[in-house]
């Protein structure tokens, strides 16, 4: 089994890509910030071998930004050090050409050096994810997994209203009812999944069943599971902004908001984890449909960190919006086997795929903190041997008894107030991101916007 810590790439892979891609002029260097949004720099083709020889530097700031790209000044990463840069260097498989751009562009991915990144590195989402991922290898467990991605196919133009509005088909209509499943769906896009399926090909991602969801414009697309759970969420991460980049060229908008329309279904991202052995054996496999006590404790150390870990499955104000009965969101600290109406699922199947699907995540969450909790909780429930209880049978919306919050600041007091993930994540990691989210709902709250208007302006 491979190891999480992070590799970074060689000046041969740099040299080999050149050598095979002579069209590309430009490079975009991007790192992932806790927000999940690439940021970075456009270098040129003569810039490319400096990055890999000696790294990148990049401001403090950038990981410390909120979603909307504002410093946030008690974060520590502003002015306390100066505004200071911290080198980046290129992960390794990450070097990949970006075909729906105009110009020959290529796009490889960056992570904060562990002391040349430095006091950046702390706050790198990417080093969080390795971090936890060797705990569990140290322990001999290691994390086998692939993310399940929902999104909207929007236009790139608003309707009449200003609202955002699906994209047309093939056929020039826009999607109007609700097809889940609906093969025709699929067929009306043709266009855009085949360009979305060579691209994932050209760069290696293992795109695999396209699937029209629960509202008109979602389409769900599931990634391969990977025993190396940090190259599964590279991948998830370079997936979203491929799917970003082939439906702006196909005249339309890729949206991974958690709730972007308020009478339609949200936007979910399914997290399949299962352990291994160092040789490979799937630890959760038996023929029991509810796994292994193993796999058992792994569920009941998710269940006991949920709350702890909200935030990170949900980050944003906009992402509550998705909690709603009857909406395959789940809504509590609930689990169950093959059964939709839970938070932590485990599907059927032969004994040798027995894994857990955990189906709290919006689709905006970052990749990397959600891995990183989910498998900090795992990792928690098989230390202390927790007993998730019975699995739920039946609608485990009627049957639960404690709601999970469904508002932001809760779930940020709750991470806030967190022993656990102090101690699973580092106070330096948690002090950044908590600085960043408390800027974002105090922002987010002093904005008088459009629904004040309609609910206040002449009625208080």
């Amino acid at each position: 089994m491979s190891c999480a810590t992070t590799s970074f790439a060689t000046k041969e892979q740099a040299l080999t890509f050149l050598e095979h891609n002579r069209d590309i002029e430009l490079f975009e260097l991007f790192i992932l910030d806790n927000n999940g949004v690439p940021r970075g720099k456009l270098l040129h083709r003569d810039e490319l071998l400096a990055v890999y020889e000696s790294g990148r530097p990049l401001p403090s700031t950038i990981l410390g930004l909120t979603i909307n790209g504002d410093d946030v000044e008690n974060s520590g990463l502003v002015w306390d050090v100066g505004d200071i840069d911290c080198r980046a260097y290129p992960i390794s498989g990450s070097l990949q050409r970006m075909p729906w751009r105009l110009i020959p562009t290529a796009a490889v991915q960056v992570s904060m050096h562990p002391e040349e990144g430095m006091p950046a590195t702390i706050a790198d989402p990417r080093h969080l994810l390795a971090k936890v991922i060797e705990g569990l290898q140290a322990d001999g467990y290691y994390p086998v997994m692939a993310a399940e991605l929902e999104f909207y196919l929007l236009d790139q133009q608003r309707d009449s209203s200003g609202r955002p509005q699906p994209a047309r088909d093939v056929d020039g209509g826009r999607p109007r009812a609700t097809q889940v499943y609906g093969l025709r769906e699929l067929e009306q896009i043709e266009p855009f999944l085949a360009d979305l399926y060579s691209t994932c090909k050209l760069q290696g991602i293992p795109a695999r069943t396209a699937i029209s969801e629960y509202a008109p414009g979602q389409v769900e697309i599931t990634l391969e599971h990977r025993t190396d759970a940090l190259q599964a969420m590279d991948e998830a991460v370079r997936y979203k902004r491929l799917v970003k980049g082939v439906a702006h060229k196909h005249g339309m908008a890729a949206c991974f908001m958690a709730k972007p329309f308020d009478d339609l279904a949200g936007t979910g991202m399914h997290m399949h984890v299962s352990l291994a052995d160092k040789d490979g054996n799937n630890l959760f496999a038996s023929e029991a449909r509810d796994g292994t006590p193993l796999l058992r404790q792994a569920v009941g150390g998710m269940l006991d960190t949920l709350l702890d870990s909200l935030l990170l499955f949900c980050p944003n104000a906009n992402s509550y919006r998705r909690f709603q009965t009857n909406s395959y969101a789940p809504l509590a600290a609930t689990w169950g086997v093959d059964n939709r109406t839970v938070s932590l699922r485990v599907p059927g199947g032969p004994a040798f795929s027995r894994h857990i699907e955990h189906r709290i995540c919006g689709a905006d969450a970052n990749p990397y903190l959600a891995a990183a909790a989910i498998l900090a909780g795992i990792h928690r429930g098989i230390r202390e041997q927790l007993d998730p209880g019975a699995p739920v049978e039946g609608n485990g919306y009627a049957q639960a008894t404690q709601l999970l919050p469904t508002d932001w600041l809760t779930t940020l007091r709750a991470l806030e107030a967190s022993n656990w993930a102090r101690e699973a994540f580092g106070g330096e990691f948690l002090g950044v991101y908590l600085a960043v989210k408390r800027a974002e709902y105090r922002q987010f709250m002093g904005e008088v916007g459009e629904q004040d208007w309609r609910w206040y302006l002449h009625q208080a």
